[in-house]
Protein backbone atom coordinates (compact mmCIF):
# COMPACT_ATOMS: atom_id res chain seq x y z
CA UNK A 1 0.00 0.00 0.00
CA UNK A 2 3.13 2.40 0.77
CA UNK A 3 4.07 1.61 -2.35
CA UNK A 4 1.33 2.60 -4.53
CA UNK A 5 0.91 5.68 -2.46
CA UNK A 6 4.13 6.89 -3.71
CA UNK A 7 4.16 5.47 -7.11
CA UNK A 8 0.59 7.90 -6.70
CA UNK A 9 2.15 10.78 -5.17
CA UNK A 10 5.25 11.29 -8.29
CA UNK A 11 2.36 10.74 -10.53
CA UNK A 12 0.49 13.12 -9.35
CA UNK A 13 2.93 15.58 -8.85
CA UNK A 14 4.08 14.94 -12.45
CA UNK A 15 0.74 16.07 -13.79
CA UNK A 16 0.34 19.04 -11.62
CA UNK A 17 3.35 20.56 -13.17
CA UNK A 18 2.17 19.71 -16.50
CA UNK A 19 -0.83 21.51 -15.86
CA UNK A 20 1.16 24.62 -14.41
CA UNK A 21 3.96 24.11 -16.68
CA UNK A 22 0.56 24.29 -19.69
CA UNK A 23 -0.34 27.63 -18.07
CA UNK A 24 2.42 30.05 -17.98
CA UNK A 25 0.26 32.41 -15.24
CA UNK A 26 0.49 29.85 -13.12
CA UNK A 27 3.82 29.58 -12.58
CA UNK A 28 4.40 33.62 -12.48
CA UNK A 29 1.75 33.29 -9.53
CA UNK A 30 3.21 33.88 -6.12
CA UNK A 31 0.66 31.45 -4.58
CA UNK A 32 1.06 28.59 -6.51
CA UNK A 33 5.37 28.85 -6.48
CA UNK A 34 5.23 29.25 -2.18
CA UNK A 35 3.02 26.03 -2.42
CA UNK A 36 4.60 23.95 -5.04
CA UNK A 37 8.18 25.13 -2.85
CA UNK A 38 6.36 24.08 0.18
CA UNK A 39 5.01 20.53 -1.04
CA UNK A 40 8.44 19.75 -2.30
CA UNK A 41 10.38 20.69 0.84
CA UNK A 42 8.35 19.48 2.86
CA UNK A 43 8.30 16.07 0.99
CA UNK A 44 12.26 16.13 0.99
CA UNK A 45 11.99 16.94 5.26
CA UNK A 46 9.78 13.58 5.76
CA UNK A 47 12.30 11.63 3.48
CA UNK A 48 14.94 13.10 6.08
CA UNK A 49 13.09 12.42 9.29
CA UNK A 50 12.87 8.59 8.47
CA UNK A 51 15.96 8.30 6.41
CA UNK A 52 18.65 10.36 7.87
CA UNK A 53 17.20 12.11 11.44
CA UNK A 54 19.84 13.82 13.53
CA UNK A 55 21.91 15.00 10.65
CA UNK A 56 21.24 18.44 9.89
CA UNK A 57 18.29 19.42 7.27
CA UNK A 58 18.76 21.46 3.87
CA UNK A 59 15.72 23.93 4.61
CA UNK A 60 15.54 25.92 1.13
CA UNK A 61 13.37 28.68 0.54
CA UNK A 62 10.80 29.69 -2.87
CA UNK A 63 13.46 32.36 -4.00
CA UNK A 64 16.56 29.48 -4.22
CA UNK A 65 14.67 28.29 -7.35
CA UNK A 66 15.58 29.86 -10.42
CA UNK A 67 14.30 29.23 -12.92
CA UNK A 68 11.46 27.09 -11.55
CA UNK A 69 12.42 24.37 -13.54
CA UNK A 70 15.38 23.81 -10.74
CA UNK A 71 11.94 23.29 -8.19
CA UNK A 72 10.51 20.82 -10.36
CA UNK A 73 14.03 18.94 -10.45
CA UNK A 74 14.09 19.18 -7.21
CA UNK A 75 10.37 17.66 -6.56
CA UNK A 76 11.85 14.86 -8.78
CA UNK A 77 15.37 14.79 -6.62
CA UNK A 78 13.21 13.49 -3.94
CA UNK A 79 10.99 11.28 -6.10
CA UNK A 80 14.08 8.81 -6.90
CA UNK A 81 15.58 9.19 -3.26
CA UNK A 82 12.07 8.18 -2.12
CA UNK A 83 12.05 5.00 -4.37
CA UNK A 84 16.01 4.35 -2.92
CA UNK A 85 14.75 4.44 0.55
CA UNK A 86 12.06 2.20 0.40
CA UNK A 87 13.76 -0.37 -1.32
CA UNK A 88 15.96 -0.59 2.21
CA UNK A 89 12.42 -0.91 4.21
CA UNK A 90 11.84 -3.83 5.93
CA UNK A 91 8.74 -4.36 8.10
CA UNK A 92 10.78 -3.81 11.31
CA UNK A 93 11.96 -0.26 9.79
CA UNK A 94 8.48 1.13 9.14
CA UNK A 95 7.12 0.60 12.87
CA UNK A 96 10.37 2.60 14.49
CA UNK A 97 9.90 5.91 16.34
CA UNK A 98 11.08 9.08 14.54
CA UNK A 99 10.94 12.34 16.02
CA UNK A 100 8.94 15.42 13.77
CA UNK A 101 10.89 18.16 14.82
CA UNK A 102 9.15 21.09 14.20
CA UNK A 103 6.50 19.52 16.98
CA UNK A 104 7.70 21.00 20.19
CA UNK A 105 5.58 21.34 23.21
CA UNK A 106 4.57 18.72 23.45
CA UNK A 107 7.12 16.55 21.29
CA UNK A 108 5.81 14.52 18.74
CA UNK A 109 7.36 10.95 17.70
CA UNK A 110 5.69 8.31 15.62
CA UNK A 111 6.59 5.31 13.09
CA UNK A 112 7.85 5.70 10.04
CA UNK A 113 5.06 4.54 8.75
CA UNK A 114 2.87 7.31 9.84
CA UNK A 115 5.57 9.72 8.85
CA UNK A 116 5.63 8.24 5.08
CA UNK A 117 1.70 8.22 5.73
CA UNK A 118 1.82 12.10 6.41
CA UNK A 119 3.86 12.85 3.79
CA UNK A 120 1.60 11.56 1.18
CA UNK A 121 -1.63 12.64 2.65
CA UNK A 122 -0.16 16.32 2.65
CA UNK A 123 1.04 16.39 -0.85
CA UNK A 124 -2.57 15.26 -1.69
CA UNK A 125 -3.84 18.54 0.43
CA UNK A 126 -1.98 20.85 -1.11
CA UNK A 127 -1.83 20.04 -4.92
CA UNK A 128 -5.58 20.01 -4.03
CA UNK A 129 -5.27 24.05 -2.96
CA UNK A 130 -3.06 24.64 -6.08
CA UNK A 131 -5.61 22.71 -8.47
CA UNK A 132 -8.11 25.37 -6.74
CA UNK A 133 -5.54 28.30 -7.46
CA UNK A 134 -4.87 27.46 -10.73
CA UNK A 135 -8.76 26.91 -12.04
CA UNK A 136 -9.61 30.65 -10.02
CA UNK A 137 -6.18 31.60 -12.93
CA UNK A 138 -8.37 30.22 -16.24
CA UNK A 139 -5.89 27.18 -15.84
CA UNK A 140 -7.91 23.90 -16.16
CA UNK A 141 -6.13 21.45 -13.15
CA UNK A 142 -5.51 17.82 -13.84
CA UNK A 143 -7.76 15.15 -12.08
CA UNK A 144 -4.82 13.25 -9.62
CA UNK A 145 -7.34 11.42 -7.56
CA UNK A 146 -5.95 8.23 -6.23
CA UNK A 147 -8.61 5.79 -7.64
CA UNK A 148 -8.65 7.90 -10.93
CA UNK A 149 -4.99 7.27 -10.68
CA UNK A 150 -5.97 3.17 -10.32
CA UNK A 151 -8.88 3.39 -13.20
CA UNK A 152 -5.86 4.49 -15.51
CA UNK A 153 -4.21 1.51 -14.63
CA UNK A 154 -1.89 3.12 -12.17
CA UNK A 155 0.41 4.73 -14.47
CA UNK A 156 3.80 5.65 -14.55
CA UNK A 157 5.11 9.61 -13.74
CA UNK A 158 5.47 11.16 -17.30
CA UNK A 159 7.64 14.25 -16.12
CA UNK A 160 7.26 16.97 -18.30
Amino acid sequence: MLSDLYNHMEWADAEHWRAVENFPSALEDKIIRERLHHIHLVQHAYLWIVSEGGNNFKRTAVDDFHPITELKNYAREFHTKMAEFQKTLTESKLYLIVNIPWYKDPPLSVPVIQALTQAVMHSQYHRGQNATRLRELGGEPPITDYIAWYWKGKPKAGWP
